[in-house]
């Protein structure tokens, strides 16, 4: 997988979020009032795929998204989830 990313999910979190007219201050602003402390920089670089998502902030986005949580994988592939999978082995 090119560049090494650290998740499946950024791509279309980026996707949503510009489809539902925020920006990433506003993304991360609204994260922020269900209690996770977001910067800006930080959702960036999840969706640029150079940081991890783990579950809790995975749901967290797909609320703030209005998405369900399986529309987050929507053309992802398998093949991929085996390199992200890889990315924390040393």
């Amino acid at each position: 997988m090119e560049g090494g990313r650290k998740n499946l999910v950024g791509g279309n979190i980026q996707r949503y979020r510009t489809e539902a007219g925020l920006t990433q201050e506003e993304l991360a602003a609204a994260l922020q009032r269900l209690g996770w402390d977001l910067a800006r920089g930080t959702l960036a670089k999840i969706e640029a795929g150079l940081r991890r998502v783990n579950d809790g902030e995975f749901f967290l986005l797909a609320k703030c998204l209005r998405k369900e949580p399986f529309e987050m994988f929507r053309g992802v592939k398998a093949a991929h989830a085996l390199d992200v999978a890889r990315q924390g082995r040393d």
